[in-house]
């Protein structure tokens, strides 16, 4: 549909059509329909329905999906590592030693033991078991068989490197970042594909409507072409008269094909965006919308995009896991210095539930402390692995600091862009309405005989350029709101897009 503001004056072609010059036999054909014809019977397709679509449907969306689940799952394998261990065994054994002539017989033996524990690491590094075992045990010289019953307690406590609750817990709090990170890819691929889809769909709005003008340039060069002819025979007009016309019309239907191409190009970017594989999808009208331009402020759009913007929060993510490897790489130039402990108590008895039963009265048992000692000689690869780590995050830190200078800077010139643009819409409407005037002025005067043909083709050249100017910079101007509304990340808020957290 050709917008309103595009049009010529109706008395135009009104006097085109009811001039005694154009025979009825000459009339000028109608204008070829544009491409988008058939969808114009469909329902408007609007530009948050498009979105809505594409969040539906993109891949990459997809792709960051899974890795948002990996990165749940890093998380639980994090968490696993202070989960309760068990262990269980059960065996069972036999042996037989031959006679030594008369005086040592046959010995044989045989036996079944079972035992169970369990074990676990605390968060402040140090590990606790619990084990019980019961065994039986019978030989062919022995008074019959012995059962054995036992229940261990063992501590590792590291004193050194690996000791301390921040330190056990760095695996934990870096699968966490990570999950915070991959939710901020996500949103930068959301942010990413809206962007697309605004800027596909105005670019498709802009082609479908440049069509629209080149389609009235054609109808008004044909019907021009068909007023020179008649001139002609009358008198009035002379031979290049007609061929400057035909050119004229030529020019037009190849400036329409130009447009379709575009039109349909535009379409199918469109469709990649919110469908799969379904370029034969007819696309509804597109609308520019009527909504009024927002007044913008740099200090309230950096604010937002300080505090919202996804590649500055992934980099700051990347800095807090860095600060834990650090914290990691430190603690490894220390010394291991692991403080253990054991104690067990035992009982021997010739019964299975005696043996079971006298294990904790203390008759049998035994101990063990010790200290563990281990200091690779100079440290060397510890203390480099730490400056490595240091590196890193200085590095880091400075590339925050950078991306929130490019930030500054985005923002300083999307805002510009949109005072800008405004502007030029402005502009581009006063320069849209002299470019109509000018042309009824030259048609007028070269009906009246006063101009000849080649002002009013000069002059529809020109009111065709001021039209599409005008409509590029209504497009511009709402590709530069999507621009700074990326920046903010305030188009989240605008199509009501909630992402998890």
């Amino acid at each position: 549909m050709i917008p309103r503001l595009f049009l010529l004056p109706s008395c135009f072609l009104l006097c085109l059509v009811s001039s005694p010059a154009v025979r009825a036999a000459d009339a000028p054909a109608v204008a070829p329909a544009a491409p988008s014809d058939a969808a114009a019977t469909l329902p408007p397709l609007t530009l948050a329905e498009c979105i809505a679509r594409a969040l539906d449907k993109n891949f990459e969306l997809q792709i960051q999906g899974y890795a948002k689940q990996s990165a749940r799952d890093s998380v639980v394998i994090a968490d696993a590592a202070y989960d309760p261990t068990v262990t269980a065994n059960a065996t069972a054994n036999g042996s037989r030693a031959a006679a030594l002539g008369a005086v040592i017989p046959n010995s044989e033996a045989n036996g079944q033991s079972a035992s169970a524990g369990v074990g676990q690491k605390l968060v402040n590094g140090a590990t606790v078991g619990v084990g019980t075992n019961l065994g039986r045990s019978v030989a062919n010289n022995s008074f019959g068989p012995a059962y054995n019953g036992g229940l261990t307690l063992t501590v590792s406590q590291p004193l050194l490197q690996g000791a301390g609750v921040e330190l056990n817990r760095a695996a934990q709090d870096r699968a966490r970042l990570g999950v915070r990170l991959a939710n901020t890819n996500f949103k930068t691929s959301v942010l990413s594909v809206v962007r697309s889809v605004e800027s596909a769909y105005y670019n498709l709005y802009f082609a479908r409507e440049q069509l629209g003008v080149q389609q009235f340039a054609l109808t008004t060069a044909n019907l021009l072409e068909a007023e020179n002819r008649d001139r002609r025979a009358i008198g009035v007009a002379i031979d290049l008269d007609v061929v400057t016309a035909q050119v004229s019309v030529a020019n037009a239907r190849l400036a329409i094909a130009t447009a379709t191409q575009s039109v349909h190009n535009n379409e199918d970017t469109l469709l990649a965006l919110i469908t799969r594989f379904a370029f034969d999808t007819p696309v509804g009208p597109v609308q520019l919308g009527d909504e009024a331009v927002p007044e913008v402020s740099f200090a309230r759009s950096y604010a937002l995009a300080r505090a919202n913007q996804p590649s500055l929060l992934a980099a700051q993510v990347a800095l807090d896991q860095l600060r834990v490897d650090l914290l990691t790489a430190a603690d490894a130039r220390q010394p291991i210095l692991d403080l253990g402990g054991s104690v067990n108590f035992n009982s021997r008895e010739d019964g299975f539930f005696d043996a079971a039963d006298q294990v904790t009265t203390g008759r049998g048992y035994n101990w063990q402390l010790g200290l563990t000692l281990t200091l690779p000689w100079g440290l060397r690869a510890q203390n480099a692995r730490y400056r490595q780590a240091l590196a890193s995050f200085n590095s880091q830190q400075t590339t925050v600091e950078q991306l929130d200078q490019n930030l500054l800077a985005q923002v300083r010139a999307a805002v510009r862009a949109v005072e800008t643009a405004k502007e030029s819409v402005a502009i581009a409407t006063l320069a849209s309405q002299l470019a109509t005037q000018q042309f009824d002025q030259q048609k007028a005067q070269y009906d009246a005989g006063l101009a000849t043909f080649r002002f009013v083709e000069d002059a529809q050249a020109a009111l065709n350029s001021a039209q599409v100017a005008e409509l590029q910079a209504r497009v511009t101007q709402r590709q530069a709101l999507a621009d700074l509304a990326q920046l903010e990340s305030s188009s989240l808020e605008r199509y009501k897009i909630k992402l998890e957290e």
